[in-house]
Parts: structure tokens; sequence; C-alpha cells
């Protein structure tokens, strides 16, 4: 992205402009040089700082000529905790969705589902349940967003691909 100072306005890549009154074309910037740029005033933009996950932060750009910067304010961290155990139950639950017929099937006759099944859909319930507790342990922002990152098992079918 390019600042013009002249005209107050950014210019994105790929995209068609006008500066005082001429068009450009939308691949000009792709093919002009430094000077070219630099004679109608354009200045490559820069960030400072970094843009959080806006699922866990309001983000705010703020543009100041050519330098843009951002103020990420944490979102409410109860809201959030109850938002992400949710989600963490849901996974949960298509997870084990697929595999339900097989505990109806045992139940209805008398069978049992196999031993690899069985553990996996444990396993599922686990790692939810280990979730949702670093969830409620979050003392902040920062650490709900570590408790969130869950290591789900592979079904006994999982096929790794090449």
């Amino acid at each position: 992205m390019f600042y013009c100072a002249k005209e107050n306005k950014y210019i994105v890549e790929q995209t068609p402009f006008t500066i005082d009154g001429t068009g450009y074309p939308a691949d000009w910037l792709n093919h002009a040089s430094a000077d070219d740029k630099a004679t109608l005033g354009l200045v490559e933009v820069t960030y400072e700082g970094t843009r959080e996950d806006d699922r866990f932060y309001w983000v705010t750009e703020n543009r100041n000529g050519a330098v843009i910067s951002y103020t990420n304010t944490p979102k409410d961290l109860d809201g959030l905790k109850a938002q992400w155990k949710a989600q963490t139950n849901q996974n949960a639950y298509t997870k084990l969705l697929p595999s339900d017929w097989m505990v109806i099937k045992a139940l209805e006759t008398s069978t049992t589902v196999p031993a690899d099944w069985t553990a996996y859909r444990a396993a599922v319930r686990t790692a939810a349940a280990t979730a949702v507790a670093a969830i409620d342990a979050s003392a902040d922002v920062p650490a709900l967003q570590a408790a969130v990152q869950v290591t789900w098992p592979n079904d006994p079918n999982y096929v790794a691909q090449a």
C-alpha cells in the first residue's frame, strides 16, 4: 500500500487510482520505478506494532500518513471464555457425531463398540474437558489464546496425507 500526501489518500496495489486528475491502471504500481512513484509523491506505507487476533481483541487501525499502527483492546474475558467453551464443546460434538451410530448399535444389539473407537471417543472427551478447564483457568486474554489451541485426536480410520 502507498500513501499520497498530496491528495491525502491510500493507494492499494492492483487497484486503479487517480492522482491530479490522471488515471493509472491497476498494475501501474507493479511496473513503476521508485522514481516514478516518488514523482507522484507516493510513499510506501509502513506498519508499527502488531495487529492482534480480532477474535480476542477489538482492533483499531490508526492511520497517520504513511504509518499505520494498531490499538488492540482485549475483549471481555468472561464473554470470551463462555464463547470458547461453547466452541470447544461443539467441536467435540462434531468429532463424536459420525461414530454415535456405533454406540447406538451396541446398545440396541448388546454388542460392543470396537476398542479403538471407544479409546478415540474417550480421547475426544478428555481433550475437550482439558481445554475447557484451561479456558476456565485463563487469567487473561493471552492465556486464553493458548488454552483454545486444542490438539484433537485422529479417529481410527484417519489416514495421513502423503
